[in-house]
Parts: structure tokens; sequence; C-alpha cells
């Protein structure tokens, strides 16, 4: 199999690299300056076994890459507010022997939150949901350390519509020999949604900074509690903490220090954007379906966004003025 590493950041980029030191047959997918450094410089890819330089093709587009291999696998690893770009993008691509990509390729969502997979089923036939445990820092073009040990890190995955299949196997394997461990359940998504809940302070760390703090602390248990409540009104399963727990003891421990998540490293690089909407506003989302109120996430939501869409400093906010805005929406709630 070959695979398609669509979105070469943090996890992207860092799967990629462990799959190509492992044998596998890897193109990167990335823009602007990255993409640039990448082709000049190679992956500069520094893991718990020290660094590598991997240089491995890497494309902007299928336009680049010519007509795709039947045996082509699809790695989306973009962030959500990015995926329906990329896969009307690949999802047209003609597949050798006939047929596009949507029509008879594999899609694995790597990505936070649950909305990528039903973004690609409207548009792909065979999608995949996985559950990404994989702590990694981006900040610089070309240049991604992911520092976990004794594995690189977890990915469980499975069928987005639930249930297993060969190809989930043995992609699975493929990741198995490439550092992580790879768990194939039927579940995936009950994973996903537990994942969810603790993105939801990925707004809180982007706006406050990733230093611990009790008070942050308080506002992420205020959010997660939302979630839960209106994962109860919705009827979503999610895979509880101890199980979550047991599944990463010991397996992919980040080493000591304070780095910034996802959201934190969007603003760091000035992306302009971050996945707020997707992640606390996915609670919101299910709190309106279903009657519960989610003032503390629509507050995160919504300052995130701000940080964003004006360039703000990560972190550059103090948690109790974050925190008194989330009470007084919590008020008028």
């Amino acid at each position: 199999m070959r695979y398609i590493i669509i979105g070469a950041g943090a996890v992207g980029a860092t799967i990629g690299g462990r799959l190509a030191e492992a044998g596998g047959e890897v193109v990167l997918v990335a823009r602007g300056d990255h993409a640039r450094a990448l082709r000049a410089d190679g992956l500069r890819l520094t893991t718990a076994g020290g660094s590598r330089v991997h240089r491995l093709p890497v494309v902007t587009g299928p336009a680049e890459l010519g007509e795709l291999r039947p045996d082509d696998v699809l790695l989306l690893a973009v962030k959500t507010q990015d995926a329906i770009a990329a896969l009307d993008a690949w999802g047209d691509a003609e597949v050798a022997g006939g047929g596009t990509a949507a029509q008879r390729l594999p899609v694995l969502c790597a990505q936070n939150g649950v909305e990528g997979e039903r973004l690609a089923l409207r548009r792909f036939a065979r999608v995949y949901g996985v559950c990404v445990w994989l702590p990694a820092t981006f900040l610089e073009p070309g240049v991604v350390e992911a520092l976990c040990a004794p594995l690189t890190g977890i990915l469980h995955l499975g069928r987005a519509a639930g249930g297993t299949d060969a190809l989930a196997a043995a992609v699975a394997a493929d990741l198995a020999g490439a550092g992580f461990e790879a768990p194939v359940v039927g579940d995936v998504m009950r994973w996903k949604y537990a994942k969810l809940l603790g993105n939801l302070g990925n707004a809180i760390q982007a706006t406050t900074g990733p230093e611990p703090d009790p008070a942050k602390g308080a506002l992420l248990l205020r959010a997660v509690r939302e979630a839960k409540a209106a994962f109860a009104a919705a009827g979503i399963d999610h895979t509880p903490e101890a199980e979550q727990a047991a599944a990463r003891d010991g397996k992919a421990e980040p080493p000591p220090g304070v780095r910034g998540g996802s959201s934190w490293q969007s603003l760091a690089r000035g992306t302009g954007s971050v996945e707020a909407d997707y992640l606390n506003g996915e609670i919101c989302l299910l709190g309106r379906l279903h009657g519960v109120a989610t003032p503390v996430n629509d507050v995160l939501r919504h300052a995130a966004n701000i940080f964003a869409r004006e360039s703000l400093p990560p972190g550059a906010m103090a948690i109790a003025d974050l925190t008194a805005l989330a009470d007084e929406a919590t008020a008028r709630s």
C-alpha cells in the first residue's frame, strides 16, 4: 500500500515519517512554506529515538501526483475546518483502472473531533475513523517533534460506520511496525467521542496558555460536564476514562514539560483558524439539537475563534477573565 498523507502537520508528518522509516511508501501533502521546506530540506522528524530527515515525495494536491493507484490509502490529517476542501479535491481524483478516489479508495480520518468522518461519508464510499493519541509539535516549516515513548502514539481505528475489515487490519499492521499501537476496534467513534472530551480544553490552552492551573482544570471540568449531558441527551456512547487510561497506560508517555496542543500551535503559527467550531462547537450543536445548555463551550469556542481571526498571541488571556465570561454566559442560560 502507498500512504497519501493529506495534511503533513504534527500528526500527519509523524505518521508518514514513521511509516517511511519502517519501509513504507509515503507521499506527503502540504502547502505554503511547509511544502517548500519539505521539498528543499526533507522532513526533520524527532521522536524519542532521535532525529531523522526523511526525503519523501511532496505534493500540494492530486494534480501534482497524477493518477492514483488502486492500492493507495488516503490518510486525512488536516484540521476539520480544512477537511471539505481536501475531501473534494482528492475525492475527484482519478484512479488507475477507472473511477475516482471517492468511489474506490479508503480514507482514514486521523483528526480531532467527530465531524471529519461525517464529512467524508458524504463523499467517500470507504471511510475509517482514527482516534489519535499522538502528542506532537509542529511550529516550524519542515520540522516536527513527537517524543512519546516507548511507542510514538496510539491510533485506534475502524470503519466509521461501525465494524472492522481486512483493510483496517492491514493498516494497523503497518502502523504497528512503525512504532505505534493500532488497535482495530468495531466502535471507533465511541473512542473519538471520548477523545473529544479532552480536546474541549484546547480552546482554554490556546487562549490562556498551556501551563497547568487549577482554574483551567475547573473550567475544563465545566465544559466536560456540559458535553456529557449533551451526549446523554443525544444517546451518544463514549469510552469511559478508565478504559482509555488502561489502553494508554505506559505505552506512549509524553516527556515532562509543558507543551502547547494543536490549537495553541495553530495560533503560534498564525494559521488564522482553529478547530474550536468542531470541538467545543460540536457540544454546542448537540446541546441545541437536544435541549441542553452549553454556555461554557460556546464561550470557549467564541474566544478561540477571536484569537485566530485577530491573530492574537496564544496565551494572552488571563484564565480569570475567561472564567468570568463563562460565568456570565452560564448566568444568562
